[in-house]
């Protein structure tokens, strides 16, 4: 069904009628339940696939963050994860661990026969393998004077018979805490724009100093196979002879990248102990490993090289020629058409090593190791044009998968590239949601999640065609008895005339126009599962996620053309009650929001989320995060597209809190006193603004929380949601106001 009214044309896509009666009593979705919901996730997939490891949590076993400890690299963050093995063809599940633990870089050994991963045991995490068939665990030991570092993964070597970790030198820890402790608390720190690190940055790059060890599992022998140093990252080749890794020689912070760094490729034969320099530099490099672990592809500028580990040279196979610039002078549509279909990067090695997935705007192609290449799967940048992502390559090269999502309507699922014929078989396409497609590399069984919209996702099981589909969780029973949204897709045009696309989260029944809260941030599309927006929906809220158009330089204009358009849509569709319209969103939703009402009182009542209100305060008020926040105003998320001295009219153009006397929407901001992404000073700013000019305004800050919905406690949680609900609810539906003290 479509209708106009003025620039704006809604469309509602779903197989279910607008409004649903229900058939049976159902509690509200609280935030307690927004903790207990279970998220399953695939760690590893064996070898035959017979074999799955998998974790599951919830939102309540990932409370406890210590947000002081942000930037500290020695900090492990809590985690409580319940870590099974489950039979791919029956479904049984066994469990690996007693209980919920901290793990990590759980694998499986080439022959499926074993498991490693990385355990947390006191405050430092210990490798430890378990047995498939007699289910022991097994413990191993690190030298003395060392411990497995933060930041380690675990891989097995070819015969199953070692397995490599990071290890870092107890003297480390010391360092690293010493530091961390002067630069947060004293007494005295000093900064000099002479050092070549912003202290942060520097601080950060300690992470990196690490070694390369194996341990065989036998004798508990354990050999260095990199001696310390700045390791960015490390791989063992699959005959186990060489170790290739990145040397972080990085000279000085760098302002063009958000943690950017320099690296420099380095190969050492495990045998003698010989190190080959292979790149000097790695600068504005991307690299592309196949599984042999000594073939690479090079993508740089446009250009695709090949090689391998051991043979000097790089052969380019794709992408201009290095004559090529003079023909940049032609700016043209056709003659900047045709140079970036020249350019190609690469996406992934087939499992033999012998072909490469390479991507241009065109499409995707494959191309041999001698640049011979065949585009065989067209693609293009409409808006209406669907989108494919790589997914897996089957053992015997015959295969490509790619995960399909249309970007008209809700239609997901996989396809399947056959080299032999050069068909794309779609192998799934439906409304429901897909995420984490594993195939396995010796065995006809593919893995993955899939749930329905607004539903947490389970694990499946299916063969390489994607037929005989299994279910092999059942995560969440208990949300049949939640009352939980239904959505739609909208599709609307913003003041431009621009297609536009939303989705809306609508109480399962009801008629008329209802409460309406737009959460903004930039595109929305897909109908995941949000937990905050089945909060407020379980309140009788209609909750909207409208999508906007951004140009540089003017980003602003984004929300109020984009969001009054959708609000405009769902009015005239009766959906949205034009006098009960709020607004709310974290972080850039967040900045949004305060934009938003100074141009426009159309909401009764908007909430901040750790948004900044004060552009040109929070550019360089990042120390934790290097130059994340500069770089985000300049060149990234901001898109203010340039510097604060270039452009200082565009700075405060987009801050909020130049233009506080304009907000007639009373405001509720909430923050973490501890979150170094956008400081609680800044929302600070809006506070103290509104109540010198005598507005409406609430400031709530989580004295130990963070970035976001408070991780501290389930207190902090809880009363995060419940002033959500009170604040919107005294607006919009005129309830009394909650108590403004805990």
């Amino acid at each position: 069904m479509r209708r106009s009214v003025g620039s704006t044309l809604l469309v509602l896509c779903a197989a279910a009628p607008l409004v649903a009666q229900s058939t049976t009593r159902q509690a509200a979705f609280t935030a307690s339940d927004a903790l207990d919901v279970t998220t399953w996730t695939v760690a590893d997939l064996s070898a035959d696939g017979r074999w799955i490891a998998a974790t599951s949590t919830t939102r309540r076993a990932s409370l406890g963050v210590d947000y002081r400890r942000d930037g500290d690299p020695s900090y492990i963050r809590p985690a409580s994860l319940r870590l099974q093995v489950i039979d791919s063809r029956t479904g049984d599940s066994t469990a690996v661990l007693p209980g919920p633990a901290n793990v990590r870089a759980v694998t499986w050994s080439p022959n499926g026969q074993r498991l490693g991963l990385l355990l947390l045991q006191g405050e430092r995490f210990v490798p430890h393998t378990w047995d498939r068939a007699t289910r022991r665990l097994t413990r191993h030991v690190v030298p003395a004077g060392s411990y497995v570092a933060e930041n380690s993964d675990l891989q097995w070597t070819a015969d199953g018979s070692r397995i490599l970790v990071a290890v870092r030198p107890e003297s480390w820890l010391t360092r690293v805490s010493t530091e961390f402790d002067r630069m947060t608390r004293g007494p005295i720190f000093v900064q000099d724009s002479r050092d070549p690190f912003l202290a942060w940055d520097a601080l950060r790059r300690l992470g990196n100093i690490r070694s390369v060890v194996s341990i065989e599992l036998a004798s508990g022998r354990v050999s260095t196979l990199v001696p310390e140093g700045m390791i960015s990252q490390y791989r063992l080749s699959a005959d186990d002879s060489i170790v290739t890794y990145a040397d972080d020689i990085t000279a000085r912070t760098d302002y063009d990248v958000i943690f950017g760094s320099e690296q420099k490729l380095l190969a050492r034969r495990v045998s003698s102990g010989e190190v080959v320099t292979v790149h000097p530099t790695l600068k504005g490099m991307t690299l592309t490993w196949a599984d042999d672990g000594r073939r690479y592809a090079m993508t740089r500028e446009g250009r695709v090289s090949v090689a391998r580990i051991g043979v000097s040279g790089l052969r380019q196979i794709a992408g201009p020629d290095s004559g090529s610039r003079a023909a940049e002078a032609d700016t043209s549509a056709t003659a900047r058409a045709a140079r970036a279909n020249q350019r190609f990067a690469a996406s992934r090695w087939s499992p033999a090593g012998d072909a490469l997935l390479l991507t241009n705007p065109q499409g995707f192609w494959i191309a041999d190791t001698t640049g011979r290449r065949t585009l065989v799967l067209p693609t293009d940048t409409l808006p209406s044009s669907p989108r494919y992502v790589p997914a897996a390559w089957s053992t015997d090269g015959r295969y490509v998968y790619f995960t399909y999502a249309s970007r008209t309507r809700w239609e997901r699922g996989l396809v399947r590239l056959d080299r032999t014929s050069g068909a794309v078989q779609p192998l799934v396409q439906d409304a429901k949601l897909y995420q984490g497609f594993r195939l396995a590399r010796a065995g006809d069984v593919m893995v993955f999640s899939s749930g329905d919209g607004n539903r947490p996702t389970d694990l499946h099981v299916a063969d390489g065609a994607m037929q005989n589909v299994r279910r092999l969780t059942n995560a969440n029973p208990w949300l049949s008895q939640r009352t939980l949204a239904r959505t739609e897709l909208l599709t609307y045009r913003d003041v431009d005339g621009r297609t536009r696309y939303g989705v809306a989260y609508l109480p399962p029944s009801g008629t008329g126009p209802r409460p309406t809260l737009f959460n903004v941030y930039e595109d929305f599309f897909d109908d995941t599962f949000d937990a905050t927006v089945n909060v407020l929906v379980s309140a009788g809220y209609v909750v909207v996620k409208p999508s906007v158009a951004f140009e540089t330089g003017f980003p602003g204009e984004a929300w109020l053309k984009g969001v009054t358009s959708a609000a405009n849509a769902l009015i005239d569709r009766g959906i949205a009650d034009s006098a009960k319209l709020g607004v709310f969103g974290t972080s850039y939703g967040g900045y949004a929001t305060n934009l938003l009402i100074t141009q426009t009182n159309r909401f009764k009542a908007a909430a901040n989320t750790s948004g900044k209100v004060d552009l040109i305060s929070f550019y360089t008020d990042s120390p934790r995060l290097g130059v994340r926040n500069i770089h985000a105003a300049e060149k990234s998320q901001d898109r203010i597209g340039a510097t604060l001295w270039q452009q200082p009219q565009k700075y405060v153009a987009h801050s909020a809190i130049m233009f506080a006397d304009r907000i007639t929407t009373p405001l509720l901001l909430l923050t973490g006193e501890q979150d170094s992404n956008v400081p609680a000073g800044n929302s600070r700013e809006m506070y103290y603004a509104l109540r010198r000019l005598g507005k409406e305004v609430t400031w709530v800050n989580y004295m130990n929380s963070g970035h976001g919905i408070p991780g501290t406690n389930v207190a902090e949680f809880t009363d995060y949601h419940d002033r959500l609900l009170s604040f919107f609810g005294q607006h919009l539906n005129g309830r009394p106001a909650q108590a403004t003290q805990p």
